[in-house]
């Protein structure tokens, strides 16, 4: 079937927007990155690592070059899940019409640690989102009943069955672009793999703090890989809330942040990850020094 007249509209918008742009608005000054932007552009452009180091880090960990080299922004945040069971045509699961999650009871190492009230326990797969939505960053969306703009913390839902997705797009629309605030904040992400090439991150973190006289303040901890959509650790945003930042401080947030945990069968390692990476990424944040790379 070929595609209607609205719906060429909406991907020329994408296709006629594939780069990286400084602007300004109202005396707010941000950068727009097109969804078709590559991930290699992302993590060479000098200028979003000056602003957003946890952005441009988080894109050169993702897959090995040639992936980057072809995998664009827009396809990191709305990829679908990579649970075995829902990939698996022969397995009739929630998300695609059955009645049951075998991840459950199944093999679910990979899966969600965050799971209370979740029918589903799928770990939101992208590597961007946390750290644009520390960052504040919002989408721009384009479709048959014309453009809307949404907060990326708004984006992801974790869904129920076979008429829900990962993210809220309604049919037929697509992400043209992300914008991100210029706020100063300090910002920093870490992630642990089993291997450094071709391979999704087990746990994930994102941070950003504004800093005032050594204190920092108006923070976000955002991380993924441990629910089923990207996980905001409100505890460790206020473990950091009025402290200044120490080895000390990044440890009380790490803890902080599993709060709430409830692994599965085989995958309660993700707890001491997850506190682990949290520490790092404040302290990648704060540019303190990264001992674990001595």
């Amino acid at each position: 079937m070929w595609p209607s007249r609205r719906a060429s509209s909406a991907w020329a918008a994408i296709n006629n927007f594939a780069g990286i742009e400084r602007g300004g608005v109202g005396g707010q000054a941000f950068f727009r990155i097109g969804a078709g932007a590559k991930l290699t552009e992302i993590a060479a452009s000098a200028e979003l690592q000056r602003n957003y180091p946890a952005l441009t880090a988080a894109a050169a960990e993702i897959a090995g070059p040639q992936i980057r080299n072809m995998g664009t922004l827009g396809g990191n945040l709305c990829q679908r899940n990579r649970c075995w069971y829902f990939r698996d045509e022969y397995v009739n699961c929630r998300l695609k019409s059955g009645n049951t999650c075998f991840a459950l009871d199944g093999e679910n190492q990979y899966h969600a640690i965050f799971t209370q009230g979740h029918q589903c326990v799928i770990a939101s797969p992208s590597t961007l989102a946390p750290a644009l939505i520390a960052l504040g960053a919002s989408a721009d969306i384009v479709g048959p009943n014309g453009r809307r703009t949404l907060a990326l913390a708004n984006f992801y839902r974790a869904p129920a069955n076979n008429n829900e997705r990962e993210h809220v797009l309604a049919s037929n629309e697509l992400v043209a672009s992300v914008t991100i605030p210029m706020r100063g904040l300090a910002n920093g992400s870490y992630e642990v793999r089993q291997k450094l090439s071709s391979d999704w991150p087990l746990v994930q973190c994102a941070v950003s703090y504004s800093v005032n006289n050594g204190v920092a303040g108006e923070a976000k901890v955002v991380l993924s890989h441990v629910a089923p959509m990207p996980h905001v650790a409100e505890a460790a945003a206020r473990a950091l809330n009025g402290q200044a930042v120490t080895a000390a401080t990044a440890t009380a947030a790490g803890r902080a942040a599993t709060e709430g945990t409830r692994p599965l069968s085989h995958n309660a390692y993700k707890v001491k990850l997850m506190e682990v990476c949290v520490k790092r990424a404040v302290m990648t944040a704060a540019n303190l020094p990264r001992y674990w790379e001595a």
